[in-house]
């Protein structure tokens, strides 16, 4: 039934399609005609199932309704503008995707020979519309064209599909990719926290403030007025003073990111192809004034959901705020794909203590061939631990970071121990300033003390280049011990994650609102602005190793690159020579504050000595012999 009803309109108005390079430059008298039939439409939410809906395309707009006869009657569901949105197809699932911004459709057909002809159909009305707005413009589109070189015009003057539309369409393209999410997520938890009631769960209070969440509002900023922003702050002084907020944390950097547009990037990757990154020293103006060390501790942004967890009773529902926190850690990388962090020498160590966050956190660099980072936090609710191994691969195109170690989380209450490892990274473009970055891979989180309940998330590689439809998406369950689904959840890393099996379904994290004006320093949100903060109260707390004291780094943030690039050329020189030195006695580096240790699983894991916080308070670093770095 279904099947010849499409066969049938699709025959009806089989000259105005088939022809498709007529289509393409036939100009308005050639309307592509009426598609309808039933196809399979996913609901907004992932992991809700496909649900059949009755499809109309006509003159370039595509409508549904649940029934036909709802459509008869007027009852529309939805309606899309198809020459405004990217469309993905894939072909073995018979799918096809129609993002337009605002606006996201995902359908299916029952069978190829329908997958086909809405594709074929689709196809042709999406350059009908572009053809009809070039149509409507064609005197001023002509105007515009005696100035930046010849159009390419069709029989009876229609305008065919020229670069001048194509640019049009690139413009739409750019400003639905780039957004920045709009929210109060940090705030509202902050006052629900300081504001519940003592006989009240932070799980439960967590839910309340979710659960009434406004929808998020997304403002498109094109690079054009990113550009001219910033000129107009070019034309101020490049050292500013920074702000700070009433919890005493800064609010903005020194100075803005430099314009790295000019670095040979190219030929430094290309004489580089095959090689482990790690070992290759980088301009400083490829880089951003944070630290590895620093961004393990950024991982911890979204610690209360660690602490929504420890007060969760049910195990199932514990194991979901575990999850969110897992992929809270990659939303960061959603602004942060035009500079690299620094990468730390050997001995190197950061602290963070977050009253307002209640956890204290200590990271040091036990390794330098291979690059190993580890750190520890600790706080009334939780511990967090991991030692960051990775490789790094350049292939032409793109740079693959695959991580290599585990992360782990002990929570208070339940004795719980979640243990997960981390999905692959990949950058994009990496030779040009439109890099963009991919998480792919399946997480499994495991709880090492109770057997009960497991998770897997899976972080869904995108299906072709440049495709929106399924860009950044998560989709993942929480098993019980016998492998039966308990709870689902899904969104995207950079938006948010939602869970419908929950007793309440509800937003179970969403990210910070980025600061104003992030794009201009660095992407960084509130946090990360927060980590590199050297106050004259906490500098003489500190051991002189400490990243905040590094002296390129920190010229970096003050907007002074080419002192940063002597001074980073230098500190890296130093670390050759005490490598060298040690070579040559045959003196193993022996890190201040880890040790090594064997896993559960018979895995070389970097752990706390417990030492540092011990140290600092007596007898006071400054009151010791520490190694100078720098």
């Amino acid at each position: 039934g279904n099947t010849r009803h499409h066969c049938f309109t699709f025959s009806r108005h089989l000259g105005s399609t088939l022809d498709h390079s007529q289509s393409l430059v036939g100009g308005l008298e050639n309307t592509p005609g009426i598609c309808e039939g039933f196809l399979m439409k996913r609901r907004n939410w992932p992991l809700k199932g496909w649900h059949k809906r009755y499809f109309v395309l006509d003159k370039g707009v595509l409508r549904y309704s649940r029934t036909q006869q709802d459509f008869t009657k007027g009852k529309l569901n939805g309606s899309l503008d198809v020459s405004l949105a990217v469309m993905s197809i894939n072909k073995k699932s018979k799918r096809i995707d129609l993002d337009a911004g605002d606006n996201l459709y995902h359908v299916k057909a029952k069978s190829h020979d329908l997958f086909y002809i809405w594709v074929t159909k689709l196809s042709a009305h999406r350059v009908f519309k572009k053809n009809e707005a070039a149509h409507v413009h064609n005197g001023f589109l002509q105007a515009l064209s005696q100035g930046g070189g010849a159009m390419a015009a069709t029989r009876n003057g229609a305008m065919a599909d020229t670069p001048f539309c194509n640019l049009f369409s690139s413009v739409h393209s750019c400003l639905r990719s780039v957004h920045v999410t709009l929210g109060l997520e940090r705030q509202r938890l902050q006052e629900a926290w300081s504001s519940r009631d003592p006989g009240q769960t932070a799980s439960q209070k967590l839910l309340e403030v979710h659960s009434t969440h406004p929808s998020d509002v997304r403002i498109h900023v094109a690079e054009t007025a990113t550009r001219k922003y910033r000129a107009s702050l070019s034309k101020a002084p490049e050292k500013r003073s920074a702000s700070r907020k009433s919890s005493g944390h800064r609010t903005s950097l020194p100075a803005v990111c430099p314009d790295n547009s000019h670095v040979g990037l190219m030929t430094i990757l290309y004489n580089n192809i095959g090689k482990d990154l790690s070992r290759v020293s980088m301009p400083a103006a490829l880089n951003e004034p944070i630290n590895l060390l620093q961004r393990l501790c950024e991982e911890l942004e979204y610690s209360e959901l660690l602490d929504a967890a420890d007060n969760t009773a049910d195990p199932y529902e514990r194991m979901v705020y575990i999850a969110a926190f897992a992929i809270s850690g990659y939303a960061t990388a959603q602004h942060r794909n035009r500079y690299k962090p620094f990468n730390p020498v050997l001995g190197e160590t950061y602290e963070c203590v977050r009253g307002d966050r209640a956890f204290r956190f200590i990271s040091e660099q036990v390794c330098h061939h291979p690059p190993i980072s580890a750190c520890h936090a600790e706080s009334h609710n939780f511990c967090f631990w991991q030692d960051q191994r990775w490789k790094n691969k350049f292939w032409g195109k793109s740079l693959e970071i695959m991580p290599a170690g585990m992360v782990n989380v002990t929570l208070s209450k339940s004795g719980d121990h979640y243990e997960w490892n981390k999905a692959v990274t990949c950058i994009h473009n990496v030779l040009s300033q439109q890099r963009y970055l991919e998480h792919y891979g399946e997480v499994a989180i495991h709880n090492l003390n109770s057997p009960v309940c497991s998770c897997k998330i899976n972080f869904i590689k995108s299906r072709y280049w440049g495709s929106e439809a399924n860009k950044n998406e998560v989709q993942g369950v929480v098993l019980d011990q016998s492998g039966h689904v308990v709870h689902r959840f899904g969104g995207f890393w950079h938006e948010g994650i939602f869970c419908d099996t929950l007793p309440n379904p509800q937003c179970v994290w969403k990210p910070n609102p980025q600061p104003k004006d992030s794009i201009l320093y660095f992407g960084f949100s509130s946090f990360a602005i927060e980590l590199n903060e050297l106050t004259g109260d906490l500098q003489p707390l500190l051991p002189p190793t400490d990243t905040r004291l590094r002296p390129d780094q920190r010229m970096l943030e003050e907007g002074r690159i080419e002192e940063t690039d002597r001074r980073k050329d230098e500190i890296e020189e130093r670390q050759r020579e005490r490598r060298k030195t040690q070579s040559k006695t045959g003196e193993e580096h022996v890190p201040r504050f880890f040790r090594k240790s064997v896993d559960a699983a018979g895995r070389d894991v970097w752990v706390t000595n417990g030492t540092y916080w011990k140290l600092r308070e007596n007898p006071g670093f400054s009151k010791m012999k520490n190694p100078e770095l720098w």
